[in-house]
């Protein structure tokens, strides 16, 4: 009996052991690193086969009895010698993995992600740790802030920042590639933030909804090793300039119209100019084409964009040279780049020249005054107001004045005296035209859609043309001159100005600018023309919203 209680006593020993053991296993499978999945997996194996209670049934033994072939004590040592490859092999594996790390401070996934730039000679795993490591504002997220901004997150900056104030339209999606239909209305920075946690979860991505001001510049481009100018105004262009002469921190600027772009870095040290040492003045806005006048190609702004992703990534990545002194050109109907070296730093330049721009001096600037107002290249133009409102009509009232026009070949006053209108008959009787629609559209946008009757004389060959329109509306204007006395006591139908009911010839154009240059020259040459307030746009939205607006 004496023996047998002494195996009971060893046996009760073995089963502590073991369940230390259990304990360790399960311990050592929780720690395991991630990328160790076989060191975790042999542990939890290891744990899960030790036996909870010593069974003696197995071998034909009574439950009080032990017997000599009893497994406890080899299962402890085998389990003792898993424990110990499974955490010999966590070991290693994490080991290695941190020694690789240490080389270059990639990850696997990173590694992995990113193997197609690592293998290139020139850029290398030292490159793309910088680029890993690095942060790039980009400053508008439309046709060029949006694929710069795909192709930096794709290529793996550490942190991306977005500014844009405006919304996600329905024009901008033929060249926005980073906007989808489903995020129409969101505005433009949270849209392409998530076009960018789409493709790269690991960057990080700040939005600046509220744009870029002389208030915030200075603080919003300090926080970052690379700023693009993606946007499209002059204001914000001497903006962005200046805050980044005053941080010391490179910029990479681009543009786009119509089927040409340009690209080049300003403040990327050497004697490269800024953008104020090339345009010390702002340049007028008449002598800049908008896109939303002029017109882009999709794909232009497209290919720009990219490139300045291109002299990002070397900036930050310290690879190649980047385009600082010279300008890249791209026309893409040519299929031919150029580029042509600019002048160096101005001496007396006001941003970049001693004594320039100051921090303080960014917050402090009038941008808006010092470029006369200027809007955005896709927005609107401001509205002028050039001619009294007896000269202009609204496009409801135009609407009327066409329609008494197109039923009877003439604008008629019904509640003119009879004599008037017996005047008024003859005309039409002698075959003379009371009403002329002049449309001073571009051709591109005429071809596109205009109103029945309109007659194309694009605003740029007024002058030009000037003979030629007088004779289209002489017959108008005699007719008007005959009955101007008369129709001061009426009205056209339904509200028309009396001042303006003597007038048959309406000029008509996009948003009501060039409508009234128009008017002003016609005037001036006798012809008392009116126009119509908002243009077309007006005329989609007051009359016939099945017009597609430009």
């Amino acid at each position: 009996m004496a023996d047998v209680e002494q195996l009971r006593h060893e046996n009760a020993l073995l089963r502590e052991e073991l369940a230390k053991l259990r304990a360790q296993l399960a311990t050592n499978a929780r720690k395991a690193d991630p990328g160790s999945a076989p060191a975790a997996a042999a542990a939890a194996a290891a744990a899960a086969a030790l036996p909870s209670t010593h069974d003696n049934s197995s071998n034909g033994c009574a439950a009080q009895t032990v017997c000599s072939t009893c497994p406890i004590q080899a299962d402890a040592a085998s389990l003792q010698q898993q424990s110990e490859g499974a955490a010999a092999e966590q070991a290693t594996a994490s080991s290695s993995s941190n020694a690789h790390q240490a080389l270059h401070g990639l990850s696997k996934a990173q590694v992995e992600r990113y193997s197609r730039q690592l293998l290139l000679p020139s850029f290398g795993i030292a490159a793309q740790g910088r680029v890993c490591s690095s942060s790039v504002l980009i400053v508008g997220c439309g046709g060029l802030g949006s694929p710069a901004a795909l192709y930096l997150a794709a290529a793996g900056v550490r942190k991306l920042g977005l500014v844009d104030h405006d919304v996600v339209e329905l024009s901008n999606m033929h060249r926005q590639v980073s906007h989808s239909e489903q995020r129409l209305g969101m505005h433009k920075a949270a849209s392409t933030a998530a076009a960018v946690a789409a493709l790269n979860s690991s960057v990080a991505v700040d939005t600046h909804l509220q744009g870029l001001t002389p208030s915030n510049a200075v603080g919003i481009i300090s926080q970052y090793d690379v700023v693009i100018d993606a946007s499209d105004n002059a204001p914000t262009r001497y903006l962005i300039n200046d805050a980044c002469v005053a941080c010391g921190v490179p910029l990479v600027s681009a543009a786009a119209v119509g089927t040409d772009g340009q690209l080049t870095v300003y403040n990327a040290g050497g004697n490269g100019p800024c953008y104020r040492c090339l345009f010390p003045e702002c340049p007028a806005a008449a002598n800049c084409s908008r896109c939303a006048d002029a017109g882009v190609l999709g794909p232009v702004p497209g290919v720009m964009g990219v490139l300045q992703a291109v002299e990002a990534i070397k900036l930050v990545g310290g690879v190649g040279q980047p385009l600082a002194g010279k300008l890249l050109l791209y026309d893409a109907l040519a299929g031919r780049f150029s580029s042509i070296k600019l002048r160096g730093k101005a001496p007396g330049c006001a941003a970049c020249g001693e004594g320039g721009m100051t921090r303080e001096g960014v917050a402090a600037f009038d941008y808006a005054a010092f470029t006369g107002g200027q809007t955005a290249n896709d927005g609107p133009p401001v509205p002028l107001a050039v001619l009294p409102a007896k000269q202009r009509l609204t496009a409801a009232q135009a609407a009327q004045l066409l329609q008494a026009a197109a039923a009877d070949g003439t604008a008629r006053e019904d509640d003119l005296p009879q004599q008037q209108q017996q005047q008024q008959q003859q005309q039409r009787n002698e075959g003379a035209k009371a009403l002329v629609l002049l449309d001073v559209r571009p051709p591109e946008q005429f071809a596109v859609m205009s109103l029945p009757g309109a007659v194309s004389v694009p605003y740029l060959q007024l002058e030009q043309r000037l003979p030629e329109v007088l004779a289209l509306c002489g017959a108008s204007s005699a007719a008007a001159q005959q009955h101007d006395a008369a129709a001061a006591a009426g009205s056209i139908s339904n509200g028309t100005s009396n001042s303006s009911s003597s007038q048959r010839v309406v000029v008509l154009c996009r948003r009501g600018n060039h409508s009234q240059l128009a008017v002003q020259r016609l005037r001036q040459a006798g012809v008392p023309a009116v126009d119509v307030v908002g243009g077309y746009e007006a005329w989609a939205a007051e009359v016939d919203s099945a017009m597609p607006v430009l």
